[in-house]
């Protein structure tokens, strides 16, 4: 059986930022992945550690369904974007982007008094830095990626960096 192989692919951020007033923190992804995309929510892939490790540093139950992770990031006070609106991208390899299109950072910063941005993964925190950090002039900080890709990072080691959310709450 041939395995099939990622092409490059345009692609347009479809959903929503989710955010209100209140957030305080906010969590950048770098673009929704492939099984992102087809759940229509971010860090939507069955194995992705996003929010069994958010909802294990904040101490609530981890969501399953978009409602209860909107909920729980709105509750919470944490906002959650993807730096790019749009790109060239092969599947979900970060590495492959190119063409990139950010995302105008204040359409969250101008409605919610945002103390922290964290990037989900070095690509992310590169793109950042490099289209939206002169807009924004808010310095980010560099999470592990919590993608199955990333399995040289343990729970437990994404568990301990993202417990510095915790501070800006």
């Amino acid at each position: 059986m041939m395995q099939k192989k990622n092409r490059e692919e345009t692609v347009v951020h479809t959903f929503q930022p989710v955010y209100d007033e209140n957030s305080r923190v906010l969590m950048l992804g770098t673009m929704p992945s492939p099984k992102s995309r087809e759940q229509g929510f971010y860090y939507g892939h069955p194995r992705n550690r996003f929010w069994p490790v958010l909802a294990d540093i904040l101490g609530e139950p981890a969501p399953g369904t978009i409602e209860e992770k909107k909920s729980l990031a709105l509750r919470r006070r944490i906002a959650v974007w993807d730096v790019l609106a749009g790109c060239d991208i092969c599947g979900a390899d970060d590495s492959s982007i190119k063409n990139p299109v950010p995302n105008d950072m204040n359409v969250i910063l101008s409605r919610a008094d945002i103390r922290a941005v964290f990037t989900t993964g070095t690509k992310a925190d590169e793109l950042y830095e490099r289209y939206c950090f002169s807009q924004t002039e808010i310095a980010s900080i560099r999470l592990p990626s919590t993608s199955p890709a990333n399995c040289r990072t343990s729970y437990e080691e994404l568990r301990a960096a993202y417990s510095q959310i915790l501070k800006y709450l």
